[in-house]
């Protein structure tokens, strides 16, 4: 089957035009296999030593979102994704757990204390955004919860609640992403987030900690009213971007701010230069090396589409964000699936990502050179 599949990529990416060479693709996460109904919101962090750490929702019994049963398992590889151990379960809130599920996880790695932080919605009963309430409890609300591991995922301590923390008490929902957090080039840690207001209207957002995950400032109000699942980058230090899916649709919402979210300018790109057919994106800064120089370069994924989850596909950006040429994409897949992917820079050269199919999660390797074909046509 993997062996199919990685043919039908290459022929497809071939057939539209992009470089005649094979892609390495990788199936981490079969629909079905050791008992799963469905693997689902990946997310993927490389730490200082090299370890790859993905995470995802262990859903066991449908692939529907929370309320259910539903874990955050994680997988490992130490060889930048050529294999990976056997998954682990890293979340997993208790009985009565059909009805105690914990999922859509954010993963974030701090080099300075080395530490790798998980966080996750936990839905104890209906809990999760049909079911919260204003308050903070686990009785009336969801809850962000966080894991950590300083052992490069060997171990992993029991979950905790921030929700008191980041989320105002007449909220009726506050959660992460879902994907990746960033570290600011100060030290402090980010993670994008969500919230549904007093009338139920959501909103994206972000919370921050400035002593490595110990304690979390959030409460801050959202730039762009009806959006959800966004990521974030710092284009230049302080300046902080957040990329959001926009329940109006068509476009990506883009918002900066240079105050760690109190407020907030909409930026010239937002709602016209990524399409989006209103799904979770991933959007990532890396150093890279092109044309034997290393360089900054904003890179995005999301279904490039409108209206349906296909044609998955890889954006660059030269000029942190400005604009977007269309010669600098690639298409990792071209089917209809779930539509969900994470980035993570490899090396200088190598881009990763980890991505949905339906109900599988795929793990492919791009050259940077392949990705950025303007620069080959100069």
């Amino acid at each position: 089957m993997l062996f199919t599949f990685r043919l039908f990529i290459y022929v497809s990416l071939l057939l539209g035009g992009a470089m005649a060479q094979e892609t390495f693709v990788k199936l981490i996460r079969k629909a079905g296999q050791d008992g799963v109904h469905t693997y689902r919101i990946p997310g993927i962090i490389k730490t200082t030593k090299g370890t790859l750490i993905a995470v995802y929702d262990v859903r066991y019994t449908t692939s529907r979102d929370l309320p259910g049963h539903i874990d955050v398992g994680m997988s490992r590889s130490m060889d930048n994704g050529d294999t990976w151990e056997p998954m682990r379960i890293i979340m997993d809130m208790g009985a009565p757990q059909e009805n105690n599920g914990v999922g859509d996880p954010a993963i974030l790695y701090d080099p300075y204390a080395n530490k790798i932080i998980v966080a996750a919605l936990w839905s104890m009963g209906n809990r999760s955004i049909v079911g919260s309430k204003p308050g903070l409890s686990p009785d009336t609300t969801g809850q962000i919860v966080l894991v950590t591991s300083t052992d490069e995922g060997n171990n992993w301590t029991v979950p905790i609640s921030i929700t008191p923390q980041v989320k105002d008490p007449r909220w009726h929902l506050f959660f992460q992403g879902p994907g990746t957090g960033i570290v600011m080039n100060d030290g402090t840690l980010v993670f994008a987030a969500q919230y549904w207001d007093e009338q139920k209207m959501p909103f994206s957002t972000l919370i921050y900690s400035t002593d490595h995950g110990i304690t979390w400032k959030g409460k801050l109000k959202g730039p762009v009213a009806n959006t959800t699942e966004a990521q974030i980058v710092e284009t230049i230090p302080g300046t902080l971007m957040m990329n959001m899916r926009d329940n109006r649709g068509n476009y990506r919402s883009v918002a900066t701010t240079t105050d760690r979210g109190e407020s907030w300018r909409i930026h010239p790109t937002s709602q016209r230069s990524l399409q989006d057919p209103v799904c979770m994106a991933s959007f990532i800064k890396a150093r890279v090396k092109i044309a034997g120089k290393k360089r900054t370069v904003l890179f995005f994924s999301n279904p490039n589409s409108t209206r349906e989850r296909k044609d998955l596909t890889i954006k660059a950006s030269l000029d942190l964000g400005e604009s977007w040429l269309p010669e600098n994409q690639l298409v990792v897949d071209p089917r209809s699936g779930y539509g969900y992917s994470s980035l993570v820079r490899l090396d200088a050269k190598t881009i990763g990502i980890l991505y949905e199919g339906v109900g599988d999660l795929y793990f492919a390797k791009y050259s940077v050179d392949r990705i950025l074909l303007s620069l080959k046509k100069k």
